[in-house]
């Protein structure tokens, strides 16, 4: 059977359909199928044709015969077949999809690549690995995506493969999913006109990549017609046989990314686009907080206290998935969002899909919420549930390059969104929670070589392992995994750092055990240390320090100062001299707090009895959750308020070897949430909005703006706007989700949306007729 197998195989991909078709499975093919599946133009056409099917070509011989036998829902009914029939069949559609990748046909690929950057001028439309331009898809793993059949015949007649695939939803002009860069003449209502790849669009708007590089995000206001040119835009394949067969050879090898960091530098980083991350303009939202200081404070005033009772949803995007934690980043008009291991790229104006990454076959799905992406130029920065980070070129999706983070063993992971810091993208690690060495790294942003590392763990015998005694050093935790901040003018990088291990039982690590809990100043370009400050020495509580510190330059006690601000999880508000790590101030923002009467003058917790968890457990406020946790604060420098979801809960903890958290709530004494706005210089609440329902349920931080509002998610559901100064409701839309992620704002032509993940879906709102 198998050199039948093999002959099926070599026939379908040389194009002779009809003599495969006498073999194994092609009978029953006839017998079963023939009546509403066509193949190789043979068959009808009530179903997909079974030759060069991309739903098919993903699937292995034993998910064929699956779905041969169940059937689909709605759709084609199921087949009772014996069992050696049955894998006949499925033996043979699978041969008529193999993907080029396994087939490896006969040439030379190193000299198809040569050819494919040289004389074959491939490169200059497409690319490879990083490698190459982008006025065409990205070619990186075209290897999986087609048959050798496909590649033969969009080489020798690339018009002939033009519109193959669209589907009856499909506007005759634009992109679609299975058909390539359609070309289109757009006239525009303004006289003008352009030309270039419409690389999505429906019947009213049209994203349209120009061959300069440029992303035109157009609406049927802006032109009065669009016509697709009938011939495609690639030429056809001048070459010797030999040349053919290596250019062959070379992109059946095309199976996806690889693991590592690039060997040449793929384009340098410009000067301009560094100054637009550091120094965005007035709209633009192209880090996770917005501004690399952290502080989520629009200068944006179009929505205001006045008019914002008129604010209406603009769009929706269901990016699939429940609990989204990822905030959408802008740039250009285009906005990157994230899932579990997904990167999708919309158009911000109308919310339609440009492009969407999502790991490439052979990588793992680990399924783990994701925050967000960083920008910097033409790459899209993404950390992955697996802890690796991932470059991809903001036109196409394409991997650039791709890196593991850890190079010692361990449970690493990753959940936030990179820093983009000059020409560095830096990334923390998840996993504290179970025995690993944390660390944080800074990559080239051109290549994904390691600039630097910095461990947060020493080692026996390193500067501050002296804070550690017993056992736990060498596997203490201390991840980094929340997003930090940026002081441009000092080039100086701010992170969190995470818990120790074991999380409540600290017998085996005595001592402050440095560097968990704390904030770290490092020098950007190298990582050098410059200061620390630790929150809470010798944590017990599972109080990860992974809040966000926001960067301000205000008045404080009447002197201007560079302060670096947070509301920590252990239930204080700090304020610290961000040039020096200076103590200024260590005030409770929570009314149930018992593990410590204050912060001292010299900075360090005065512990109660509360603070040491028992075998047998004992009531501790803050929660494990903490006073307030991951999601986003801000401070407006208008109203000198700092705005923070705050949490008034204890729990039962428990002495404890495990990994992580063990205890239990207290149902006597549930929790409750609030939004509080705080004067920093004296730690009082100025205004508070007690929230309604589960705490747990809600994970939305806030957005402040100059219009005089601040945007948060409500626990019962809603998305609410209140006043800055009083705190009062000024508008609300029933989203009925339970929140996991924070807002954010930008500008799309002169208009100001608001957006925010809501549940598995991507909401942006504005003012309605503006």
């Amino acid at each position: 059977m198998g050199r039948r197998w093999a002959t099926a195989i070599l026939l379908a991909h040389a194009g002779a359909f009809q003599a495969a078709t006498q073999s194994l499975g092609g009978e029953q093919f006839k017998r079963l199928c023939e009546s509403c599946h066509g193949a190789g133009g043979a068959g009808g056409d009530r179903a997909p044709a079974l030759l060069d099917n991309r739903e098919l070509r993903s699937r292995s011989q034993n998910q064929i015969a699956e779905l041969i036998k169940n059937g689909t829902r709605g759709g084609m009914p199921p087949f009772s077949l014996p069992e050696n029939e049955l894998q006949m069949l499925a033996s043979w559609v699978r041969a008529l999809n193999v993907p080029a990748s396994e087939v490896k046909p006969l040439g030379n690929g190193a000299a198809g690549e040569e050819f494919f950057f040289g004389k074959g001028q491939c490169g200059t439309c497409h690319m490879v690995h990083g490698r190459g331009k982008v006025n065409g898809p990205d070619l990186s793993d075209i290897g999986i995506k087609s048959t050798v059949r496909e590649l033969e015949l969009v080489l020798d007649n690339p018009t002939s493969q033009m519109g193959i695939h669209t589907t009856p939803t499909c506007p005759p002009w634009a992109f679609c999913p299975d058909e390539g860069w359609a070309v289109v003449d757009v006239s525009l209502r303004n006289g003008s006109a352009l030309r270039g790849f419409a690389r999505s669009g429906a019947e009213h708007d049209l994203q349209l990549q120009t061959f300069d590089g440029k992303m035109h995000l157009l609406v049927d206001s802006d032109y009065r017609q669009i016509t697709r040119e009938k011939q495609s835009y690639m030429p056809a394949l001048q070459s010797t046989a030999e040349e053919r067969a290596n250019l062959i050879a070379y992109l059946s090898g095309l199976s996806g990314s690889t693991v590592g960091p690039l060997s040449f530098e793929a384009g340098p980083v410009s000067t301009e686009a560094i100054h637009a991350v550091a120094n965005p303009k007035v709209g633009e939202w192209p880090n996770y907080n917005g501004m690399p200081g952290g502080n989520r404070h629009s200068v944006l005033t179009q929505i205001n206290t006045r008019n914002v009772k008129t604010l209406q949803p603009q769009w929706i995007y269901s990016l699939g998935g429940t609990g989204l934690e990822t905030t959408p980043v802008v740039s250009e008009g285009i906005m990157y969002v994230t899932g579990s291991d997904e990167v999708c790229a919309l158009d911000a104006r109308t919310g339609r899909e440009i492009w969407c990454y999502t790991r490439s076959k052979g990588e793992p799905a680990v399924g783990q919420a994701n925050r967000g992406v960083a920008l910097l130029g033409d790459r899209v920065f993404f950390a992955t549930g697996d802890a690796h980070l991932v470059c991809l070129h903001r036109l196409t999706g394409g991997v650039m390059w791709q890196i593991e983070m850890p190079d010692i063993p361990g449970h690493y992971s990753a959940s936030s969104a990179p820093l983009v810091v000059g020409d560095l993208v830096v990334s923390g690690v998840a996993g504290g929670d179970g025995p690993l060495r944390g660390f944080l790294a800074a990559y080239k942003a051109t290549t994904g070589q390691l600039a630097w590392r910095f461990w947060t763990i020493p080692k026996a015998g390193e500067a501050a392992s002296e804070t550690w005694a017993g056992t736990a050093l060498g596997t203490g935790g201390g991840a980094t995994w929340m997003t930090g901040s940026y002081d441009r003018e000092t080039d100086t990088l701010y992170w969190a750092v995470g818990n120790p291990f074991p999380a409540t039982d600290g017998d085996q690590r005595g001592g402050a055990n440095l560097y968990t809990n704390c904030v770290l100043a490092l020098e950007a370009k190298t990582g050098k240390l410059r200061w620390y400050y630790q929150f809470t020495p010798h944590d017990l509580h599972d109080w990860d320090a992974t809040e966000p510190f926001v960067l301000v330059d205000t008045k404080y006690q009447g002197r201007d100062r560079k302060l670096l601000l947070q509301a920590n999880r252990n239930g204080f508000i700090y304020a610290l001299d961000r040039t020096n790590g200076e103590f200024l101030l260590g005030l409770p923002f929570v009314k149930k707090l018992n593990w410590a009467r204050g912060i001292g003058a010299d900075g360090k917790p005065q512990l109660l009895p509360a603070n040491q968890p028992t075998k047998a457990g004992i009531k501790t406020c803050p929660a494990v959750r903490g006073a307030t946790n991951w999601y986003a604060t801000a401070f407006n420098p208008e109203t000198k308020l700092f705005y923070v979801m705050a949490v008034e809960d204890c729990s039962i903890y428990k002495q404890s070897q495990a990994g992580g958290y063990e205890g239990y709530r207290d149902p006597s004494d549930p929790g409750l949430k609030y939004l509080r706005a705080f004067d920093i210089s004296s730690g009082r609440v100025v205004w508070e909005i007690k929230q309604v329902g589960p705490q747990e349920a809600n994970y939305s931080g806030v957005l402040s703006t100059a219009g005089g509002l601040v945007f948060y998610g409500e626990t019962g559901g809603g998305f609410a706007a209140v006043d800055a100064n009083t705190g009062s409701t000024l508008w609300t839309f029933k989203a009925n989700q339970p929140w996991k992620a924070s807002p954010m704002t930008y500008v799309v032509n002169g208009r100001q949306y608001v957006a925010v993940a809501s549940g598995s879906n991507i909401l942006s709102f504005a003012l309605k007729g503006n």
